[in-house]
């Protein structure tokens, strides 16, 4: 734990000097909360990446890049009086305490669901800053899949769901229709009503749906590179027909 307080510290200091009006680095002093944003988004996919693959040494790696993130964001708003790292520290503390009352304090432990009890809390936490609505709180920042689910899932604990499968299916189908129906300029909101409805379905199923686009990304990219391999470096030569011919061998062999 010291060694650990003590790399924590030595991350923070070299922060400061990069920050340094006078002798700190152009790019680090030209920074703002905004233009840090992407990167911090950036490397938090990165850590998504190397767990996905498996790779412990670039999650280590990756996951310090996520680190110094937050330390870069918490020493903008220190130098603007704020707060600072060992706010945004006690923050999550607090709260990880407040939301574990029967580890961290005396209550029992309680019953029910864990899922339901957690979003129970967190709804509290909601409602103690002012939210008006359940859908406050849902970052406008998520990438849109991700919030899509978010959002029905606040709408189903207001009990706006279907009540089975069937609903989201049918819905599927109709906003087929309305797709196909629209005109140029209806295209492009009928497209977004169409993939939240494709997201509600797979919701029924208890799948997350931005992981199974995700899985379903990565099995086309491995399917495409090995008919690639398959045809020898002369894939885009081929007609439809025979590049399809292709796939259906790389997907009966695996």
């Amino acid at each position: 734990m010291a060694d650990a307080t003590d790399q924590l510290a030595r991350l923070l200091s070299i922060m400061v000097r990069l920050r340094d009006p006078e002798h700190g680095c152009d790019w680090d002093r030209a920074q703002r909360f905004e233009t840090i944003v992407p990167h911090t988004i950036e490397e938090a996919y990165e850590v998504a990446d190397a767990v996905a693959r498996g790779d412990l040494p670039d999650l280590r790696d990756e996951l310090g890049d996520l680190l110094f993130q937050v330390v870069f964001q918490a020493r903008i708003a220190e130098e603007s009086g704020a707060f600072d790292f060992q706010d945004v520290a006690r923050s999550i503390a607090d709260k990880l305490e407040a939301r574990h009352p029967h580890i961290f304090g005396d209550e029992r432990r309680p019953g029910g669901e864990r899922d339901a009890r957690w979003e129970a809390l967190k709804a509290a936490e909601r409602a103690a800053k002012g939210a008006g609505s359940a859908m406050d709180g849902v970052a406008l920042a998520l990438p849109a899949l991700l919030r899509a689910q978010k959002l029905q899932k606040r709408a189903a604990r207001d009990g706006f769901d279907w009540p089975d499968r069937s609903g989201p299916e049918a819905k599927i189908v109709e906003e087929i229709e309305e797709l196909r129906a629209a005109t140029s300029h209806q295209i492009a909101e009928e497209a977004g009503d169409f993939l939240f409805a494709a997201v509600n379905l797979v919701r029924s199923y208890g799948v997350d749906a931005e992981d199974a686009l995700r899985r379903g990304n990565a099995k086309f990219e491995r399917r495409y590179r090995a008919m690639e391999a398959r045809a020898r470096g002369r894939f885009a030569d081929l007609s439809l027909e025979e590049q399809e011919a292709h796939w259906q061998a790389i997907k009966a062999a695996e």
